[in-house]
């Protein structure tokens, strides 16, 4: 049994993001909360999400694990304004998940939850921190996008840089220790990634007070944020492209 209510702004975030890596997800709706653990089908990018049963209006239910096409969702949550209450309600006896949008009943049947396995997620100890606005990091995202495919982020103990080499242009933003809310790294490091991942995230979170990243040398990047009143918590991680020896 599950009668969940949330408003349209959480539930456009919540699909929003996991749409950037996946198709498909598994809601696994529990006492405290709501848990989400998705990886892209090449391996590259996964998102963790964590929101809190005290972000929805309503919140009443046993522990239940929903396989569902983002897409049915989106499309009836684009139907509605920011405010506007959207209802869940899944029993066993019909299998079927009943979303509503004001008089807008919608029936959609879970997917098979075999076919929906969680990632594993990385314990990763990354050697250096950035927390930086959200809309500087998504503007040099989109800067870097328009010259190359391939973003090269580095660091020191006092500047880090984004960076993109071009076939004929470059871009390069470089954000000051002053400029940042926070910037900790031990030595200078440097490591490559897809903006095919990156650019898509920067919608997310453009409009955020901070987003956390870590990286070294070579190694996957973790970008942390929250969103609610931070009553929802994300982390996404995408592998590094580790450039060719010469």
């Amino acid at each position: 049994m599950l009668n969940v209510t949330a408003r349209q702004d959480l539930m456009s975030k919540i699909i929003e993001t996991l749409g950037v890596v996946v198709e498909d997800a598994r809601f696994d709706f529990s006492e405290t909360g709501l848990e989400i653990r998705v990886v892209d089908p090449s391996h590259v990018a996964m998102i963790q999400m964590n929101i809190d049963a005290a972000a929805f209006d309503s919140w009443e239910l046993d522990d239940t694990k929903l396989g569902l096409e983002l897409r049915k969702v989106k499309e009836l949550v684009s139907l509605g304004g920011p405010t506007d209450l959207i209802e869940m309600a899944y029993g066993d006896q019909t299998g079927v998940l009943t979303v509503n949008l004001g008089k807008i009943d919608r029936n959609i049947r879970p997917l098979d939850n075999s076919t929906l396995t969680p990632p594993v997620l990385p314990d990763l100890k990354l050697p250096c921190k950035v927390s930086i606005r959200g809309a500087d990091f998504a503007q040099s995202l989109k800067a870097a996008r328009q010259v190359g495919d391939l973003v090269n982020f580095s660091i020191d103990a006092d500047t880090f840089t984004v960076h993109v080499q071009g076939s004929t242009d470059s871009v390069t933003v470089a954000f000051n220790k002053d400029e940042l809310h926070h910037l900790e790294c031990d030595k200078p490091a440097r490591s490559q990634y897809s903006l095919t991942y990156l650019v898509p995230m920067a919608k997310i979170f453009s409009g955020l007070e901070s987003v956390e990243l870590g990286f070294g040398e070579n190694y996957p990047l973790s970008m942390k944020f929250n969103f609610h009143d931070g009553a929802a918590d994300v982390q996404y991680f995408l592998a590094p492209r580790v450039e060719n020896e010469m």
